[in-house]
């Protein structure tokens, strides 16, 4: 909690102590009081005790031992692409995804006034690279901070008035912030994807019914010889599997062993999937499901 300014805490504090009496209702999140991840949160689970964290491994972890039930995650965006080492933690947590949500994005920026006066505007990288051109239209220079909300309450808390935040609208009123640039996006299509995080899969009853849309999220490691990528999910081009996202990772500085994240439409109860991934096993040195759930959106 003290990685959080300081006009952050107390509601961080009251959030937490409220999640803990009924941790199966909380929803760990990373950001604080205010953040994307916290409105996200609320959409989708109205009834749930929404649980700040400072890190992504810190919601994570939350839910690894037992303080909540389930974590959000965002791990992508329609302007800025993947979030930064989701794709590492994902396969790491030992967590299934049981969900997913879909949010639009619209900033805000706020400080302590006048805006012809700011220099700065200080938010998660995410943030700063959905609004760079609008950021560099007004002059104003990005200032990298780990959470949207938890700028304003750095801010708030710094008293400068040449230093802003870019944050969602309602963090203002919670850090008391003047509302200084309204409804700011490069692309009216500002669109983040939100995975919710479980220690169990979701039950695989009803999975391929008809009329029950599915996706599969996995990652796997082709094997270092020519033509892998092709060969290894020739399978989903066989079965008709349609396959909606599919990106390159590398780990340990190699260059050599080249690991991919991929989603594809339908659930491995299905015939079709289920024998396109046993090609891909196949082919590939490892494959692990990371989980099958409903989709919130539909893939066209």
């Amino acid at each position: 909690m003290e990685n959080f300014a300081s006009p952050a805490r107390k509601l961080v504090a009251e959030m937490t102590e409220a999640a803990a009496k009924t941790p199966v209702r909380a929803v760990a999140f990373q950001g604080a009081p205010g953040a994307n991840s916290h409105i996200a949160v609320r959409e989708c689970f109205p009834d749930g005790l929404p649980l700040p964290c400072f890190s992504f491994e810190d919601a994570i972890d939350a839910v690894k031992e037992g303080r909540a039930g389930c974590a959000m995650i965002p791990i992508e965006n329609s302007l800025h692409g993947r979030v930064a080492d989701i794709h590492f933690l994902l396969p790491e947590s030992g967590l299934s995804i049981i969900g997913e949500h879909f949010l639009p994005i619209r900033y805000a920026l706020m400080g302590l006034g006048p805006v012809e006066g700011v220099r700065q505007a200080m938010s998660h990288p995410q943030a700063l690279g959905q609004c760079r051109h609008w950021l560099k239209a007004q002059g104003i220079q990005p200032l990298a901070y780990p959470d949207t909300a938890g700028a304003a309450a750095m801010v708030a808390e710094a008293g400068d008035p040449a230093v802003a935040a870019l944050a969602p609208p309602g963090a203002a009123a919670l850090y008391d912030l003047q509302t200084l640039g309204a409804d700011i996006a490069d692309a009216e299509h500002n669109m983040t994807r939100f995975v919710i995080l479980a220690r169990e899969p979701l039950a695989a009853e009803g999975a391929g019914e008809a009329g029950a849309p599915f996706m599969t999220t996995f990652v796997f490691e082709v094997k270092n010889v020519p033509a892998a990528l092709y060969k290894a999910l020739g399978g989903f081009a066989t079965n008709g599997v349609n396959m909606t996202k599919l990106e390159s990772y590398q780990r340990g500085g190699s260059f050599a062993a080249t690991e991919f994240y991929a989603d594809i439409v339908g659930s491995p109860d299905e015939a079709p999937v289920a024998r396109a991934l046993e090609e891909l096993k196949f082919h590939t040195k490892w494959m692990r499901v990371l989980g099958t759930y409903a989709q919130a959106r539909e893939r066209a």
